[in-house]
């Protein structure tokens, strides 16, 4: 038996900058939850994320209503149809963004990183592309469950780095892979098995650039009652220490 959800969201434009470019999209009927976070100057990187999340949201839609509905993308017959399902989602969502900024030289360069959690029966799926994170806080250990596609952390997987290091890499910022950036994108993925009291923490980097993991971990243990609390006690800490960018959190918990 499916095991119920409940879920938050909630978006902020920090402390330092002028518009909010991060976009988010909840829809509990579709199990669907997803986080963006756009860059690009002229408000592009806020129609990019806009772009992504609306895209994802339409795709599940209607994917729902007919499975039997024509995709723009074959399926990898090595994946599920859910798995498919996810991948060819972001796949069209970065196909419309990238053909936008083509078209429209006001946006050429925009993009956007994306995370999608998506849950089915008892199964969590989750997506991504760029620094955007998932976490998950399961038994009272606070897991990061995606790998950023930064130069950093393409850096860090040659030569390990001390946390003085990490705060002083002169690229900490720079992302190898975004929505939009190519006509193709790579799209990880990973599939995990739903236990009751499993609290998803999605989040653009606004948040996790900002407040260490054991700070987040903190704040959830002491607002988990409370979804919409939790995720303005995350954006009031960001702001907190600088609020230097967007901040987007969404909170996904599996009931028991």
């Amino acid at each position: 038996m499916s095991l119920k959800l409940r879920a938050a969201g909630l978006t902020d434009v920090g402390r330092k900058r002028k518009a909010n470019e991060d976009n988010l999209y909840l829809s509990p009927i579709h199990g669907l939850y997803v986080v963006a976070d756009g860059m690009g100057g002229h408000a592009s990187g806020e129609v990019a994320s806009q772009l992504a999340v609306e895209t994802l949201g339409r795709f599940f839609e209607e994917t729902a209503r007919d499975r039997e509905r024509t995709w723009p993308y074959k399926m990898d017959k090595s994946l599920s149809y859910e798995e498919n399902r996810i991948s060819v989602g972001v796949r069209l969502s970065n196909k419309l963004i990238f053909e936008r900024a083509q078209s429209d030289m006001r946006q050429k360069g925009m993009g956007t990183t994306v995370v999608v959690v998506t849950v089915l029966d008892e199964i969590v799926y989750i997506a991504h592309v760029g620094d955007s994170r998932v976490y998950r806080l399961r038994d009272g250990s606070f897991e990061q469950m995606t790998a950023d596609h930064s130069l950093l952390n393409d850096y860090m997987k040659i030569k390990p780095l001390t946390p003085e290091e990490i705060e002083n890499f002169p690229h900490k910022n720079v992302i190898v892979r975004a929505l939009g950036m190519k006509q193709n994108v790579e799209v990880d993925l990973r599939k995990e098995t739903l236990k009751p009291g499993d609290l998803f923490l999605l989040c653009s980097d606004g948040l996790n650039g900002l407040v260490p993991d054991e700070q987040m971990h903190k704040i959830l243990k002491e607002h988990r009652s409370d979804l919409d609390r939790a995720c303005q006690e995350l954006i009031d800490e960001a702001n907190r220490r600088g609020g230097n960018d967007n901040i987007t959190v969404m909170l996904v918990e599996a009931l028991g």
